[in-house]
């Protein structure tokens, strides 16, 4: 692959509410810091990919309402409508085409405005499975019984990463909700969706997210420090939630297989400083550490809880609290991004992690896990 590197990111803080702001303000106002971190103007960007979705935003066209906010007149503009990190695949596939040599990616969500369980209902087949009621938690919960019954993982594993990443968001400023937690107090909050209780849950967010992709030649002229795509890429499993084994993890196992062959890893546990991975459950983070080849298959949730980063034998993971911690949809795919690119610089603040040199963000679309994006971040090349 042609080098390719991050230049500049940009986040807003993850909060409940933010009433006064609309989805142009919170898009400006990460557009504005990323293109501050890069030390480059808007006319130094050659193309806009927005992200963005008509059902969150309750109106169609979406995008539309950012257009101004990012910057986008008289430039070429796409829109993708899914995770942040498969919004940033784009922006990197558009820098690989040879046609533009700078993309600016930005992602936007307001959860307070938005009904997540009647929104995310209608992602699943309108004949057979809408009617039922379904939506991302009972989904997530029915993936999350399978994953435990399977592999002998208990409520209480889960519950430790709710602890673990909740005391990681104390060192993150931009988190919406670091809490110091135990597992007891995890156990006893009230289930949302049996085995997935309250605390074992992402909250509802509103916040935005933008960085800037910049080919070799035009992130050597940037202003901020560049942090390389060392390998990237995606993988989708069935959407019938029927027609796959929800413990299995194979879309991500074969994403992880692709990025980590184009960036030449052999032993991810070993090769790998940080992981910034999609949490918006407590058992997902068991899961894709499994499916991100970190553990074997349900060794991931006998792991006692270990440092203030990280489960005991492996490599630290969210470290600025992850999805628990805040979970802006549509963003939080790009926030991986973003936390590793400044892991990777050390720029991380009080979360950083000791000698990162090598970073894995992963986002994922559809429910369940359907689709799964993987990136591989590193240093000075």
């Amino acid at each position: 692959m042609e080098p390719v590197a991050v230049v500049g990111v940009g986040m807003t803080r993850m909060e409940r509410e933010r009433r006064p702001d609309g989805y142009a303000d919170l898009v400006y106002e990460a557009v504005c810091l990323a293109l501050a971190d890069a030390g480059m103007t808007i006319d130094q960007v050659d193309n806009v990919v927005t992200i963005s979705n008509d059902f969150f935003d309750g109106r169609t066209i979406s995008s539309m309402a950012v257009q101004d906010a990012c910057g986008s007149y008289d430039k070429n503009i796409s829109t993708v409508e899914g995770d942040g990190a498969f919004g940033a695949f784009y922006g990197l596939m558009r820098i690989l085409s040879g046609s533009f040599g700078t993309t600016l990616v930005c992602a936007h969500h307001k959860g307070s405005e938005s009904d997540m369980s009647l929104i995310t209902n209608a992602m699943f087949d309108p004949v057979y499975e809408r009617s039922l009621g379904i939506e991302a938690v009972t989904s997530a919960a029915l993936q999350a019984r399978a994953y435990m019954d399977r592999y002998g993982v208990s409520e209480e594993d889960c519950a430790l990463v709710s602890v673990k990443n909740r005391a990681n968001a104390l060192r993150n400023p931009l988190a919406q909700l670091p809490l110091e937690l135990t597992v007891e107090e995890v156990m006893s909050s009230p289930y949302l969706a049996e085995p997935l209780k309250v605390l074992d849950c992402c909250p509802v967010s509103d916040g935005a997210a933008a960085l800037v992709l910049a080919s070799a030649e035009r992130a050597r002229k940037a202003a901020g420090k560049p942090v390389w795509v060392r390998g990237v890429a995606h993988c989708c499993d069935a959407y019938h939630l029927g027609d796959r084994d929800l413990s299995d993890v194979r879309a991500l196992q074969r994403a992880a297989a692709k990025a980590y062959s184009m960036a030449g890893i052999d032993d991810p546990a070993r090769e790998i400083d940080v992981v910034e991975l999609y949490d918006a459950f407590s058992y997902m983070e068991l899961m894709w550490l499994e499916g991100l080849g970190f553990c074997g298959r349900g060794e991931a949730g006998r792991l006692t809880a270990g440092g203030a980063t990280s489960l005991e034998g492996n490599t630290p993971v969210n470290a600025s609290g992850g999805c628990l911690a805040g979970n802006p949809v549509l963003v939080a795919g790009l926030n991986r991004i973003i936390e590793c690119a400044l892991q990777v610089r050390g720029e991380a603040g009080e979360h950083q992690v000791e000698g990162v040199r090598t970073a894995v963000a992963q986002g994922i679309n559809g429910p369940c896990g359907q689709s799964h994006c993987v990136w591989v971040l590193g240093g000075e090349r």
